[in-house]
């Protein structure tokens, strides 16, 4: 520079600011996020990883049986971790810290392995179990779920850069992780500085911890039996009054003890929950006796009923679920130009020219891994489930379509559309295979687990981008816990259900395992099996599907907490009014918290909540444990 220049005018530099070119966001991030040579995927992090996920995706399939939902995994699995790991560095086992990274690490090892219930995979096994005679050894079922949960990661490895290096698509659930991350982990950089997120980090813990034991109490002194345990709590508080001559528990209107219900419904919005309890109350104490009195249902119980209501309930979700999936036409299309340019090529610069290739997982590990993995699964498809080799061809490309679909769409909503996913592949195959309902079933089951496992890893990648983890050792940590899941969630459900009979019950209500096998029935046979006047009732659904999810759309933010939750609705109609109300309560109690105490309810609602979750799911398995073992009376 010539130092006896006279500067510029601020026009001219404010000119030259604004026409010099963007700096690369993946260059940027290379030079100011991250963390080079930091230890992540440690061993102690794969099998802290593979053992919280394995908790969790026991306690996960224990909810998912109850309420239909699987609930999030990473945060709890990373506040599990921190403490852990703080506690043993407070009693000198371990003399190193547990670091962020490797936090992180450990949390794509968890969250696949906690996941392991979702996508499908529990629905259409359950429905399997349900509407056919076919029981798969559970070796073979390891390795289903396994393949098909390893196709979903290797499917996120082509999107990743334009989705989150390049577009910054939010993934909230992913962007909550970080956050909370470096909340908790400030304290060991940062001194003093970081104190106050290291304290609440561990607050957080001993919160969870508190809840867990709690609700580990509940569920010993209301299901454990044996002459040695003095007195059981009741199951359910019947309620004083009743409902065309008969008492409300008869449909299935009480209060539950249970305290998994109650957390349940304190994680889900307000809006979902008091939709949940007004379809519960409309379905049961309306018209579950009108359905009775006109002698459309054979006696009053609860599986009679659904039996019925489970018709208009599946059409409300799988309604609402494809308008939802269709309004986001932009994120499809911009999924399948993504897709094409996979193929197409169109990059300035070769992978091996750029500076972050070192970095990101290589292009040719997503073919290198489909190559290895989708004949495993065209195999088994034929060999489990029937499927004709030739469709079950279909089913791969169709997953990889639709797991980049979840993908985006989970990237800019934090939804990802397993409800409209699965009916769409079970529409496919009920016209290349009519009649074959484990095709019709577990086809679907690809799409969703591809789909779910995608957008999980995606979730992930979301947190190691804004904390400068590598995306390899993220990769590399969902495979460990798709194994671990794997492993887990096929003899856990053997032991919590050990009769599959008794899905559908009461006790198991398995919603979406009833949903999935009405769609199938519906796709697959026809409609002329359905119960009198649930034709009718379907098409109510169908419409009240699609007009509650363009209001959700399209109506003015502020009318939105008083529109109807379509998921809500279509749920309540095929699990017990009392999960409803229970589900229902805890919602309240935590909207009711946040809204009076704002920083009391952020501190207590997730953890607790949790908490609750987790140790009454685990003990209730325990408890299945000792009454095989011999040491409780079932």
């Amino acid at each position: 520079m010539d130092p006896t220049a006279e500067p510029a005018a601020p026009e001219e530099s404010a000119a030259r600011t604004e026409n010099a070119p963007a700096k690369d966001p993946e260059q940027q991030w290379l030079d100011t996020v991250y963390r080079k040579g930091e230890k992540q995927l440690t061993p102690r992090a794969i099998v802290a990883g593979m053992l919280i996920g394995g908790v969790m995706c026991l306690s996960n399939l224990y909810v998912f049986f109850k309420t239909g939902w699987s609930l999030g995994v990473t945060l709890t699995a990373c506040i599990l971790a921190f403490a852990v790991f703080e506690l043993l560095r407070a009693a000198k086992l371990t003399r190193s810290e547990f670091t962020i990274l490797e936090n992180n690490a450990m949390g794509s090892v968890a969250s696949a392995a906690g996941y392991m219930t979702g996508g499908g995979n529990m629905a259409a096994f359950g429905a399997l179990l349900m509407v056919t005679t076919m029981r798969p050894s559970a070796i073979w079922l390891m390795l289903w779920f396994g393949v098909i949960a390893a196709m979903g990661v290797f499917a996120a490895i082509p999107i990743k850069r334009q989705l989150i290096n390049k577009e910054a698509l939010a993934f909230p659930t992913g962007t909550a992780t970080a956050e909370t991350l470096r909340s908790m982990h400030d304290a060991v950089h940062h001194g003093d500085a970081g104190a106050e997120g290291a304290g609440a980090g561990k607050e957080k813990a001993r919160l969870l911890g508190i809840a867990g034991l709690m609700g580990a109490l509940l569920a010993f002194l209301r299901d454990a039996k044996a002459a040695w345990i003095p007195f059981n709590l009741p199951s359910s508080i019947a309620l004083p009054f009743t409902i065309a001559g008969r008492a409300a528990k008869d449909w299935t209107i009480m209060l539950n003890c249970e305290l998994v219900l109650v957390g349940a419904g304190a994680l889900m919005s307000f809006r979902t929950a008091w939709s949940l309890l007004l379809s519960g109350m409309a379905g049961y104490a309306i018209l579950a006796p009108r359905l009775a009195a006109e002698h459309a249902i054979k006696e009053v119980s609860y599986k009679a009923i659904v039996g019925w209501t489970l018709w208009p309930g599946a059409a409300i979700l799988v309604a609402s679920g494809l308008t939802s999936f269709l309004l986001d036409y932009k994120s499809i299309v911009r999924s399948f130009r993504g897709l094409s340019g996979i193929f197409t090529g169109g990059a300035k610069k070769s992978e091996k020219e750029e500076p972050i290739a070192a970095v990101e997982c290589p292009a040719w590990w997503f073919p290198a891994g489909f190559a290895v993995l989708a004949p495993i699964v065209i195999l088994l498809m034929g060999f489990l489930f029937k499927i004709p080799f030739w469709a079950g061809i279909v089913a791969v490309p169709l997953a990889v379509v639709m797991g980049f679909v979840a993908a985006r769409v989970t990237g800019e909503t934090d939804v990802t559309p397993t409800k409209a996913l699965g009916p769409v592949t079970q529409a496919v195959y009920g016209l290349l295979t009519p009649g074959n309902l484990a095709g019709n079933i577990m086809s679907a089951n690809v799409t969703g687990g591809v789909g779910l496992h995608s957008a999980d890893l995606l979730t992930d990648l979301k947190s190691g981008w804004l904390l400068g983890a590598s995306p390899r050792q993220q990769l590399k940590g969902q495979l460990f816990g798709v194994v671990a899941g794997a492993l887990v969630v096929v003899p856990a459900f053997w032991l919590i259900m050990p009769d599959p009979s008794v899905l559908g019950s009461e006790e198991w209500p398995a919603p979406s395992c009833l949903v999935w096998a009405g769609v199938s029935k519906a796709f697959a046979g026809g409609l002329g099996g359905l119960p009198a006047g649930a034709d009718r009732a379907m098409v109510i659904g169908l419409v009240l599907g699609v007009v509650l999810a363009l209001a959700e759309r399209f109506a003015p933010k502020k009318l939105l907490p008083f529109i109807p939750s379509p998921s809500g609705l279509g749920i309540a109609l095929v699990i017990p009014a009392s999960n409803a109300i229970a589900m229902f309560i805890g919602a309240t109690i935590a909207h009711v918290l946040r809204k009076t105490k704002p920083a009391l309810g952020e501190r207590l609602t997730v953890p607790v909540s949790s908490g609750w979750i987790a140790g009454e799911s685990l003990m209730g398995i325990a408890i299945k444990l000792l009454v095989v073992a011999g040491v409780l009376q079932k």
